[in-house]
């Protein structure tokens, strides 16, 4: 996988204020929905001393004889401590790592800006190698491209400055996300990662896309599967709290198989991307909370993964949650976002670019 904070410049860590410390940094509540049903969330994660090892494993599959799962929402959201921090720590830490044993499938190096309109920008990157043959299109109108290892979005005010909030890797399915960036840090770190689709295990856990596909006047993306049927991945909101995404599903996904997955990193506490999980419970009553490591099973209708201590690593990374999973659509926002009119944005300039990914 590729290296989380490669796309962001390192500066030094610190957090005068420890006060909140404790307190989880739970999604914005919403009141009980009658459409709203609860998934299986099971944890196969795996202890590692690789702090760039994704080793944390969450998926979710639909509840045995329960409806069939045509919807759910993802949101990304700033830690809890992120305005406690006076600065940041985004460099890899490479100790106790062999990736020697990766395979590695060449590939033409390339960079280059396949959108770039008033509301969105679309790069697109290939490196020399990836752990996985690059075989998955990318579809943008009837243009079509090839050999596509990294795309970045980036969402911006008309004819202004641009912030890059969400990346997507066709060849294996894996996307992150992240909320505009905090006005005194600058850009914020990517973190924990998240599979949407039917998941499957080809040496690591991936979703199989046959094509992707960027509407550039919606800013959406159309994910056909390998394993048949297509779903949607559309920003529903976004501003420097949170981005939340909404995922519609046309044809279900294969009973055996989860509809979607988060992976992260953990090592200790404090050399995490993401430290604890909390769920509601089945009944609606209130939450659970565990270690993510301690944690095994929940029947739940929102869950979510983070972070109550800073950690060493990708210290701004944010914390991710899964909700609204129903058997119906659920509608984007209208109209679409982009940044707060007035706001100064993060732009793009000076920011540095994309390196090669790391085989995780």
């Amino acid at each position: 996988m590729p290296d989380r904070c490669s796309l962001f410049r390192f500066v030094a860590f610190a957090c005068p204020v420890l006060a909140a410390f404790g307190t989880v940094n739970l999604p914005h509540a919403a009141l009980a929905d009658p459409r709203d049903i609860a998934v299986e969330v099971r944890n196969l994660s795996e202890p590692v001393r690789c702090a760039e090892k994704d080793n944390v494993y969450l998926p979710f599959q639909a509840a045995a004889n329960g409806p069939v799962l045509s919807s759910f929402q993802i949101e990304v959201l700033h830690p809890a401590y992120i305005g406690t921090l006076a600065a940041d720590r985004q460099a890899p830490d490479w100790a106790q790592c062999d990736m020697t044993a990766d395979p590695v499938h060449l590939g033409k190096p390339r960079e280059e800006t396949l959108v770039d309109n008033a509301r969105y920008k679309l790069v697109a990157y290939s490196y020399p190698s990836l752990w996985r043959p690059s075989t998955v299109p990318v579809l943008i109108g009837d243009k079509r491209e090839e050999g596509i290892h990294l795309l970045q979005l980036w969402a911006k005010e008309k004819d202004g400055p641009s912030e890059e909030v969400l990346v997507v890797y066709p060849q294996d399915g894996y996307w992150r996300g992240r909320p505009l960036s905090p006005r005194h840090l600058g850009n914020s770190a990517y973190g924990t990662s998240f599979l949407v689709g039917p998941v499957e295990t080809e040496g690591r856990p991936i979703v199989a896309l046959k094509a992707l596909s960027f509407d550039p006047a919606t800013g959406d993306f159309r994910l056909d599967f390998a394993r048949g049927g297509s779903g949607s991945l559309a920003i529903a909101a976004l501003d420097r709290d949170r981005l939340a995404l909404s995922i519609n599903f046309q044809g279900a996904v294969p009973a055996d198989h989860p509809f979607a997955a988060l992976r992260s990193m953990y090592v200790t506490e404090t050399n995490a991307d993401a430290a604890r999980v909390a769920w509601v419970h089945e009944d609606g009553k209130g939450w659970g909370e565990a270690p993510v490591m301690g944690f095994t099973k929940a029947s739940t209708p929102e869950f979510w993964l983070g972070r109550v201590l800073p950690s060493r690593h990708n210290t701004s990374a944010p914390d991710v949650s899964l909700s609204r999973f129903r058997a119906a659509v659920v509608e984007a926002a209208t109209p679409k976002p982009t940044l707060t009119a007035g706001e100064p944005a993060v732009s793009e300039t000076n920011v540095p670019k994309a390196m090669a990914p790391i085989t995780r």
